[in-house]
């Protein structure tokens, strides 16, 4: 079953910077990774490693990242509630290549670019390409 975001979503301003540091860490590369926490918040990221073979240009999280993240759900642990990915040489929104590699589950996407993060659902039909609908990303101290 699909999430359904609010149109806002919480980020606290240490996340927000940890993200825009690991994208800039990353270059010339795409960082990726993983968004814990419930509701409408980002409580944590577990960043992956980019097993792409065009980090410069895509990225696929690692599976076993993103398995052991899946097991510990199960057992209790943080809700995987979306994915992260910076856009190097791109703008701060989903690409088609996007599109085409997203399970519209509703699960909740943040890019990276430059200095900007912008938040996202999967869903079909969605306004951008058909997969993406905006999420407001508010943050918080």
């Amino acid at each position: 079953m699909a999430m359904l975001w609010p149109m806002q979503v919480m980020l606290s301003s240490a996340l927000h910077a940890q993200l825009l540091a690991q994208a800039q860490a990353a270059l010339p590369k795409e960082c990726c990774g993983l968004l814990l926490g419930s509701g409408s918040t980002i409580d944590r990221i577990t960043p992956a490693p980019n097993v792409s073979d065009t980090p410069e240009r895509a990225f696929e999280i690692d599976p076993a990242t993103l398995i052991a993240a899946e097991r510990a759900m199960r057992r209790g642990g943080d809700n995987i509630i979306g994915y992260y990915h910076s856009h190097p040489n791109g703008r701060a929104e989903p690409s088609p290549h996007d599109a085409a590699a997203a399970a519209c589950d509703g699960r909740l996407w943040l890019v990276i670019a430059h200095s900007q993060i912008t938040a996202w659902r999967t869903i079909r039909g969605g306004a951008l390409l058909d997969v993406f609908d905006p999420v407001s990303l508010r943050l918080a101290d």
